[in-house]
């Protein structure tokens, strides 16, 4: 009903027809206090709770080369624990790295090195617990539907946990390392038969880590523009998303905070508010965890003010699939212009906004 009412209300208001000119952008990228150390941390996975942070990290007080640790906090609004170790059924004496964890915080994935028990190279692997308050299980080798051919590794589990995105150089993709997925119909189904997906989002070089977002419209992930074997270059974050989960992805772009330093290994949080990611940038002393926001631009006209003649803009585009102003419930919007975009846009009313430069 509060949605009806305030349709009516900027129906009521609305004449004529503007142009809208941008759809989202970034915040300035900052670290994330009390998560980073000076041992090498890569690799962030943030739960869709967005209490529990886990990274990848050589620093002491592990069981092998590198481990999977998490960082916890009690709201959204407090600063981050001390990462605490995930224990040794879930770290080997090798490399256990790039943790995933489903919806309900019992399920995680991760890719482990030559470990005991599994095929051989980078395999993925699987840990579960009865509730939060218990310890992780054994980890269990995800098996020969991921794991049988090439180096399969960074598993990205979707919200619904039906979806299990992943990297892998296995025959039948794009480049050197793509990005594949999964799919079940129900969470008691095994995994089908790994899917690639395509060579608009895939490209001729280096695409890894996926990372879906909790829609499932938005895609963020790691390209490598120039590769050479033993050596690593451009590591940088690109986008892409689709209009909806039928429709195919959109060809990638960039996403603006790059540098000519390494940026890479994202998270998303599920409400699309933040984006966290691993650089070397020179503000740390080595790969360190970072975050950035990321934030609708709903000042439609260009003004300077959130006001009437913007939520017009949204009632005279309404039920078409213009991505400028299609800025909610998520900042890439949901692939249609309602009511959701004008709620976005009432929260934020009479606010001044500097111009700014579109994601796109």
């Amino acid at each position: 009903m509060k949605k009806t009412i305030l349709y009516l209300l900027v129906l009521t208001f609305c004449m004529g027809v503007e142009v809208a000119n941008a759809d989202f952008t970034f915040g300035n990228p900052i670290p994330v206090p009390n998560v980073s150390s000076d041992y090498g941390d890569t690799y962030v996975h943030i739960s869709k709770d967005s209490l529990s942070l886990y990274i990848t990290s050589l620093r002491p007080g592990g069981y092998g080369d590198r481990d999977l640790w998490v960082a916890k906090r009690s709201t959204k609004n407090d600063e981050w624990g001390t990462p605490v170790n995930l224990g040794p059924k879930v770290n080997s004496s090798g490399w256990d790295a790039c943790a995933s964890i489903s919806t309900d915080n019992l399920v995680l994935y991760f890719y482990s090195l030559n470990r005991s028990g599994g095929y051989g190279g980078l395999d993925l692997w699987v840990s579960t617990r009865e509730t939060i308050d218990d310890d992780w299980g054994e980890a269990v080798n995800l098996g020969p539907t991921f794991n049988t051919a090439g180096h399969n590794w960074a598993p990205n589990i979707s919200a619904d946990n039906l979806s299990l995105y992943f990297t892998c150089d296995r025959p039948g993709g794009s480049g050197h390392f793509d990005m594949w997925v999964s799919t079940r119909e129900t969470v008691q189904d095994e995994w089908g038969t790994p899917v690639n997906l395509g060579s608009t989002i895939n490209w001729s070089n280096w695409d890894s880590k996926p990372t879906i977002s909790a829609d499932g419209l938005a895609i963020f992930f790691t390209r490598i523009i120039t590769y050479r074997e033993g050596k690593d270059e451009d590591f940088n974050v690109w986008f892409t998303r689709r209009a909806t989960i039928h429709d195919d992805w959109d060809t990638p772009i960039p996403v603006p905070f790059n540098t000519s330093y390494v940026e890479g290994s994202t998270s998303i949080s599920a409400d699309g508010s933040t984006l966290y990611f691993v650089s070397n940038r020179p503000a740390t002393p080595s790969c360190d965890i970072w975050q950035v926001s990321i934030e609708p631009v709903i000042n439609l006209n260009g003004d300077g003010i959130v006001d009437a003649a913007d939520m017009c803009i949204v009632v005279d585009n309404w039920g078409t699939d213009n991505q400028l102003c299609d800025v909610g419930p998520m900042p890439w919007g949901d692939g249609i212009v309602d009511v959701e975009d004008l709620i976005v846009i009432a929260e934020h009313l009479f606010e001044e906004f500097p111009p700014v430069e579109s994601a796109e």
